[in-house]
């Protein structure tokens, strides 16, 4: 296991610390997990970065970063949802169109093909890290900056929370948009009932 997959395989953990945190009522919570969510965000650009540059890109790391990301960011929207910060609606178009993806990856797998994510699909990703991200700088503007703010906050956590919902819905339109490019690229494969 190389450093690149390390950070990607990271991810998996790094996710259920950040739900753990968001749920937490000590000091600081909502902050910490705000800033282990932009570590993990830095890591999914840094593991592709570290392969490409030590040449030891492999099969494995393209699969599993795309798996990690989904990973991470369908456990931290059933807690933004449950936490009543995303529309249940939302959430579910988002996991839908990532399960078919994915199904069509490990058919595609099983013919020794590897789908890589395209641009469309990175910007779709992109996008949803950012939603999430303003997402879970609410709490964190709320009751930790709170503390110390000599003025009201609420209107900074509302804008907040707007440009987060509001990233979200484009990050819900590249989901549909990218997931309609890769079932038309690769529908002849996975439907194929040739294995070779």
């Amino acid at each position: 296991m190389n450093l690149p997959n390390l950070l990607t395989m990271s991810r998996v953990p790094l996710m259920f610390i950040i739900v753990g945190l968001m749920y937490a009522d000590f000091a600081f919570a909502a902050s910490l997990a705000f800033w282990l969510f932009i570590w993990g965000t830095i890591s999914d650009w840094l593991d592709g970065h570290l392969a490409r540059r030590r040449n030891i890109v492999s099969n494995f790391g393209k699969l599993m970063d795309a798996l990690t990301d989904k990973i991470m960011v369908i456990g931290i929207m059933i807690a933004l949802v449950d936490k009543h910060q995303l529309p249940v609606s939302w959430a579910l178009l988002t996991m839908c169109r990532e399960f078919l993806i994915s199904g069509m990856r490990m058919v595609a797998a099983s013919k020794g093909v590897v789908v890589a994510a395209d641009k469309g699909g990175k910007t779709k990703t992109v996008t949803q890290l950012i939603a999430l991200g303003f997402l879970l700088a609410v709490p964190m503007v709320q009751e930790d900056w709170a503390r110390f703010a000599p003025f009201d906050l609420s209107a900074v956590a509302e804008w907040t929370h707007w440009v987060g919902l509001l990233s979200f819905v484009a990050g819900t339109f590249f989901a549909l948009w990218s997931g309609y490019r890769y079932f038309t690229r690769y529908r002849v494969l996975v439907f194929s009932d040739d294995d070779k």
